[in-house]
């Protein structure tokens, strides 16, 4: 897939929409999906508190809807995904880089949450299993199946109806935002019968900047592997964290 710049100009801004809107349809369908499978299933035993045994079902679901979807588009049109190792260089930068900044920024945010008597208040016990249990996911299910429903998914489509990148400034593309865009989408929460929307303004920032960061680094290292891992960094750091001001401090 060609990766050189395209203009407004020759820009199909209707299927654009299309696009757009499909991916946001075909997002949600695979998040009802994931939470229909996860109810099927009975995790008392293994997951008393039902902190991570559902969730960790529901993303491995919608991750398989995911690939799925990648596979039949690939048998149609000739597009890569960008799964292999990419620019291992560009690669491991940037996860380098994403990881110094967040380990400083987690320390600061719970450091200022513990000056404000502010930390997160957990409604289960923070023994062995639930930790290893939260924790794994984080490390293993959630950037995984985020990135590639989010990132990979999205931003490779749209950069084939764009007909190529569409950059805007530096390594920011449109494609990664509106990408970031469906991700922060992703964490409102919503329901037709009755009607109701709730967002906290603060998780659709945090996800949106995140995203675009993470779609920067899929397009710059053409791998899903590096934004797979700075995810999973920063959730595992983020939740770690936590954990380890709620115990010792």
């Amino acid at each position: 897939m060609k990766i050189n710049r395209v203009t407004k100009s020759t820009m199909d801004y209707s299927s654009a929409g299309i696009a757009v809107l499909t991916m946001f349809c075909f997002q949600v369908f695979a998040g009802i999906a994931g939470h229909f499978a996860a109810g099927l299933l009975s995790y008392e035993r293994i997951d008393p508190w039902n902190i991570y045994a559902a969730i960790s079902v529901h993303h491995f679901v919608q991750m398989i809807i995911a690939l799925a979807a990648i596979v039949a588009v690939s048998r149609k049109i000739n597009i890569d995904f960008y799964f292999g190792l990419g620019d291992r260089e560009k690669g491991r930068k940037c996860l380098a880089i994403f990881t110094s900044v967040f380990i400083f920024i987690s320390l600061t945010i719970h450091i200022i949450m513990r000056i404000n008597n502010t930390l997160p208040v957990y409604n289960f016990p923070l023994d062995t299993r639930n930790i290893l249990g939260t924790l794994g996911f984080q490390l293993l299910l959630s950037g995984t199946s985020e990135e590639i429903l989010y990132r990979a998914l999205p931003i490779t489509v749209l950069s084939y109806v764009f007909g190529q990148r569409f950059r805007l400034k530096g390594n920011i593309t449109l494609e990664a935002l509106l990408a970031s865009c469906l991700f922060a989408a992703a964490h409102v929460k919503w329901s037709l019968g009755p009607l109701l929307i709730k967002a906290d303004c603060f998780l659709l920032l945090y996800a949106f900047i995140l995203g675009t960061i993470q779609g920067i680094a899929y397009q710059e290292s053409r791998s899903v592997v590096y934004p797979v891992l700075m995810h999973s960094v920063s959730n595992v750091l983020m939740v770690g964290t936590g954990y380890v001001f709620a115990l010792l401090l």
